[in-house]
């Protein structure tokens, strides 16, 4: 402005220049509501920062001031789906429905059941006047080296933030430390009461800009100190009818819950005695259907008795047949055990052949290996003789004669070594066949007991991760002792194997 018009301000001037008296305006009911439409308009486009969790809570209370309370049976699934209730940056913050939000915000609705609209909006004003950015008025200013910064003023007092951060202030002036504020030309000061401070100054962009930063400034620090000062007779007496006021709306939500209370009890038990009458009807309706059918069952009963008694005739002439069957059978039976105890003794008679059979054929086997040795015996006996007369023939002392074999000595016996004589059939053609299968059985059973092991081992070493020791019994530390020394002790090892020369089994 031409001319450097200055213009300097203190508190103290303001409150020369205050009447003495001033007029506490009321709030009225719209312009209430109108106040806290515009704080939810401030919220839901982010001019004012709300935490997701404050967020939901607030929705809660908008949707209890617009809907009342909450009834499942009207306030069905989707019902707020076409409500604008979180702030955009909420629903992308996070990886939830539209469902998934409603049924959170729906959950804390159900909590506020019987608040008033106006107590819900209240509610929802004391959540939003807790949010650092609530009631902030934000300014674009620079310091003395040209910084750019804002200044909030509040009802608290002034606040210096950064340009990137409006929650947290930098340098904050309650109103009560400041002892002058003034401005000059687009030059703004703020003198605190403490002279150790420094002075704080800054410039603003236009000079209405500091005309209006002046004005809320006066208009906070006005209430500032009104709220700290004592109420006037006017202020009490207001305050004393908005008390009467409030009790009187309470006494009648109550009159009003009571009423609704009693409603909904006389609408149960309308409801109880229809279901009631209702219930005699279809079981008025029920009782003759029953009569009905006990008519038509008896009908049915008599006719049963009639082939019921023919069925009985039947039956006691099947019954003497099935005697006459079952006397056959026992006759039938008696044969075929006597059959039964003929094959018996039949079996045993085989076996005790078979038993012969064997202990025969061992015999000739011994008598075999007798003859055997006997026979070596002789041509050991044949030899002495023969190297005998060879001793007598070459002594020179008799005269040449014709060698007369010289006989065998008595106890020699004489053997005709024709080897038919000595030849012993030992060929059983069933024996070698049955020792064969056995061997046969043996090793299948081993490599199945083999693989068996293999697929035991393989699922203990699957399961060895998953097992509880604390947890094991006594039977199962042996059991692992056992197995940890290579199973030496166990039954199967101390059972003694069959001998190699046993009896040969026998096949009947």
């Amino acid at each position: 402005m031409a001319g450097a018009i200055a213009s300097r301000m203190s508190f103290s001037s303001l409150k020369r220049k205050q009447p003495k008296t001033f007029t506490v305006r009321i709030v009225t009911m719209d312009a209430e509501m109108e106040f806290n439409c515009e704080v939810k308009k401030q919220i839901l486009d982010e001019k004012i920062y709300c935490p997701p969790e404050a967020s939901v809570l607030l929705a809660s209370y908008a949707v209890q001031a617009k809907y009342g309370d909450y009834d499942p049976s009207v306030h069905k699934r989707g019902f707020l789906a076409q409500e604008e209730l979180l702030p955009k940056r909420v629903i992308n913050l996070y990886q939830m429905t539209p469902e998934m939000w409603e049924e959170r915000i729906t959950a804390w609705y159900a909590e506020h059941r019987g608040r008033a609209r106006d107590e819900a909006e209240m509610e929802y004003l004391k959540i939003a006047q807790d949010l650092e950015m609530y009631g902030v008025n934000y300014f674009a200013i620079r310091n003395k080296k040209g910084t750019e910064l804002l200044l909030g003023v509040d009802a608290l007092g002034l606040h210096i933030y950064d340009p990137e951060n409006k929650l947290t202030p930098k340098i904050s002036f309650p109103w009560n430390e400041i002892r002058n504020i003034s401005y000059s030309d687009k030059e703004f000061t703020i003198k605190p009461l403490d002279k150790k401070i420094d002075v704080f100054k800054f410039n603003s962009s236009k000079l209405r800009v500091n005309k209006l930063i002046l004005q809320l400034c006066i208009g906070n620090h006005d209430l500032f100190m009104r709220r700290r000062k004592a109420d006037s007779l006017e202020v009490q007496q207001m305050k004393a009818q908005a008390r009467e006021e409030k009790a009187r709306k309470q006494m009648e939500r109550q009159r009003l819950a009571r009423e609704k209370q009693m409603r909904e009890e006389a609408e149960r038990t309308r409801d109880e005695l229809e279901r009631r009458l209702l219930q005699m009807k279809e079981e008025a309706t029920m009782a003759n259907e029953a009569l009905m059918r006990s008519e038509e069952t008896a009908d049915l009963l008599a006719e049963k008795a009639q082939i019921t008694e023919e069925e009985a005739k039947l039956l006691a002439q099947k019954a003497a047949e099935a005697e006459q069957e079952m006397q056959r059978i026992k006759a039938t039976a008696i044969r075929t055990e006597e059959e039964k105890r003929l094959m018996e003794q039949k079996v045993l008679e085989a076996e005790v052949l078979a038993l012969k059979m064997a202990e025969e054929s061992e015999r000739r086997a011994k008598e075999a290996d007798q003859l055997k040795q006997d026979l070596q015996e002789a041509r050991e006996a044949e030899r002495r003789a023969k190297q005998k007369l060879l001793e007598i023939a070459t002594k020179p002392t008799y005269p040449p004669m014709n060698p007369i074999p010289a006989p065998l000595p008595p106890d020699i016996p004489s053997f005709n070594l024709i080897g038919d004589s000595l030849s012993f059939d030992f060929k059983d053609t069933d024996m070698k066949r049955l020792s064969m299968e056995i061997e046969k059985e043996k090793v299948e059973y081993m490599e199945k007991s083999k693989h068996l092991q293999e697929q035991l081992n393989e699922l203990k070493t699957e399961i060895e991760a998953l097992k509880l020791k604390e947890r094991e019994t006594a039977l199962d530390i042996l059991h692992n002792e056992n197995s940890d020394r290579g199973g030496g002790s166990s039954k199967h090892n101390t059972i003694k194997k069959p001998q190699a020369q046993g009896r040969r089994p026998i096949c009947i």
